[in-house]
């Protein structure tokens, strides 16, 4: 450890290493509106092997067929290094573990490490399972001897802990001891509910780390698993490790039931970087933000652009002053560096940039601007002039490029929309009607004026798939990008219908994506001036336009394009084009 931008001075080694436990492919899945494929849980299950997560739960076999089917894979393709686990509950009251149908497909998935959950709480045992305190017992026990047996290890989830010890200790403290007799190897404490407090997760995690101390060796080594309904899961996982926890439990992003669990995703680094406890190796580390976007797009569900370390805007700087200090020292304004977690700074641009904003975004797209340049001012003002019409630029880098381009001279012109017509027509009513709209557009290209015409499900559609035909024969590139996304926000809701609107349209070539904006009183017009500004965007990328990638978040290609001689390309570029 470093004394990086406050990081603790305590050696890696010094203290105990953490066993990260990722469920996100079993409770993380419980999220409402989240569904996983087996491709899915496969492609997330090996992102988080590389990433050097030692435990992985994959689901409970027998539970459903899918993940019958992802244990059976995965016996097929192993993991490089992580340890699968199998997660399932103690057998019914009243029943025998050995002849427990549900604990067969258990054994069957055929992991070293079976996790298994119990009751810790006496109301969950006598209102729940409607069960004696004694029979409860003798289902944890009955069940972890018969895993062991099996030659299987056990990691026993405590359910509800935290509402169990708080309202019968001795109990609580019971269940545990059965757990341990049994041959449990962990004890990992839930707090299912996620209703408890980081100081009372600190104080119970101790008390229970006393207890096990008392215990004859060998013993059982703690976990915590944390929800997130009262918003301190991540705090609540950290208290219970310096309470003596050493395995952590959480999920990529906080997926979960109701509120989520405790978010990996910050948990790692607050007890790698901060904490000083070994999690998984830096260069895992230094893939956590990837990992945490992988995750996101595989899932379909779009990042939290502010989500502490791996968001987007996590080391987003807006405000002239924190720019003019970052630029000459990061920590100023920066807790940890960027890139190790795989995150990187981003210069905003807005109606509060100072022109220490405007020179640091132009140096990160290889264009070097003097604060003398009258260039520079001009741009501020041009900037600050158009957000207060609407223009958001810090959601869309691609159209700051273009309009910074524009300002020097120095954007190129693929194509000139000379004008267009929508006809919209709309059928019948309710479940019934359709509607349906055509686009016809006049487009000059290369000092060709081209007419092309297409429909599509909407006034939008129509004019994007009528401009790509009429740019097709000329730029075959066109053909790889698509709308990824499409965003329409009213500026000034107060006029009605005669309120601005802004929209954002993402697009993509496949392996990049960039944001562009359009603002106006009318919405086809402004879905104009961003479906038009991202098509020139990513032909300046597939045309090797020196400097233009950044705003595409592409670091290797930005530092690609900085090692380019802008005069070369730009005269390379003005020749095909036929400029002079």
């Amino acid at each position: 450890m470093t004394e990086r931008d406050g990081q603790r001075k305590t050696p890696e080694g010094q203290r105990k290493t953490i066993f990260i436990y990722d469920t996100t492919l079993r409770d993380g899945a419980q999220r409402e509106g989240l569904a996983l494929s087996i491709e899915d849980k496969l492609r997330i299950a090996r992102r988080l092997d590389a990433l050097g997560v030692p435990f992985i739960e994959g689901g409970w076999p027998g539970a459903n067929p899918k993940d019958v089917q992802f244990f059976w894979q995965l016996k097929e393709t192993p993991l490089t290094q992580a340890s699968i686990t199998a997660f399932c509950s103690t057998r019914r009251p009243g029943q025998v573990a050995a002849e427990e149908p549900m604990l067969q497909p258990v054994l069957a998935a055929g992991t070293e490490w079976i996790t298994l959950f119990g009751k810790s709480w006496d109301l969950h045992v006598t209102t729940g399972l409607q069960t004696t305190l004694a029979e409860n017992l003798a289902m944890i026990d009955d069940t972890i001897r018969y895993f062991r047996s099996q030659g299987r290890r056990v990691i026993y989830d405590a359910e509800h802990w935290f509402d169990g010890y708080l309202a019968n200790p001795d109990y609580a403290l019971e269940t545990l001891g059965a757990a341990v007799e049994a041959g449990a190897e962990w004890l990992v404490l839930c707090d299912t509910n996620g209703g408890t407090l980081p100081q009372d997760v600190g104080k119970i995690v101790a008390a229970v780390n006393t207890w096990l101390q008392n215990l004859p060796a060998p013993r059982p080594q703690l976990g915590i698993h944390t929800h997130n309904d009262s918003g301190t899961a991540v705090a609540n996982a950290m208290a219970a490790v310096e309470s003596g926890a050493t395995m952590v439990q959480g999920t990529i992003n906080g997926y979960g039931e109701r509120c989520g669990n405790a978010n990996l995703c910050t948990l790692i680094p607050n007890l790698q970087l901060k904490l000083g406890y070994p999690c998984i190796a830096p260069a895992g580390l230094e893939t956590l933000a990837e990992t945490s976007r992988f995750i996101s797009e595989v899932v379909n569900l779009a990042p939290d652009d502010h989500a502490p370390y791996v968001g987007r805007s996590a080391f987003a700087h807006k405000g002239g002053i924190h720019v003019s200090a970052v630029e000459r020292e990061p920590k100023t304004y920066e807790h940890i560096d960027p890139a190790s977690v795989g995150n990187s700074r981003r210069i905003v641009v807005s109606d509060q940039a100072g022109l220490s904003n405007v020179l640091a975004k132009a140096r990160s797209f290889g264009i070097h601007l003097d604060r003398h340049n009258p260039a520079s001012r001009q741009l501020l003002t041009r900037i600050k002039t158009l957000e207060h019409e609407g223009y958001q630029f810090e959601a869309a880098e691609a159209s700051f490029e273009l309009l910074m381009r524009e300002a020097l001279g120095d954007r190129p012109r693929f194509f000139d929309l000379k004008g267009f017509y929508i006809n919209c027509q709309h059928q019948g009513n309710g479940a019934d009607h359709s509607s349906q709209s055509l686009s016809t557009i006049k487009v000059m290209v290369k000092e060709e004026e081209i007419l092309a015409a297409a429909e599509g499900n909407g006034p939008v559609a129509a004019l994007d798939t009528a401009l790509r035909k009429a740019l097709l024969t000329f730029y075959p590139a066109i053909a790889n990008f698509h709308l990824s996304d499409y965003k329409v926000r009213i500026i000034d809701s107060g006029a009605g219908t005669a309120a601005k609107t802004r929209v954002l349209v993402e697009s993509s070539n496949g392996t990049q994506r960039w944001t562009t904006l359009g603002v106006s009183t009318n919405i086809i017009e402004a879905s104009y001036q961003a479906v038009t500004e991202g098509l020139e965007y990513g032909l300046m990328i597939e045309t090797d336009y020196p400097q233009c990638a950044i705003a595409a978040n592409t670091d290797e290609l930005a530092a690609a394009a900085l090692q380019k001689t802008r005069a070369t390309a730009l005269a390379k570029l003005k020749q095909e084009l036929g400029f002079d």
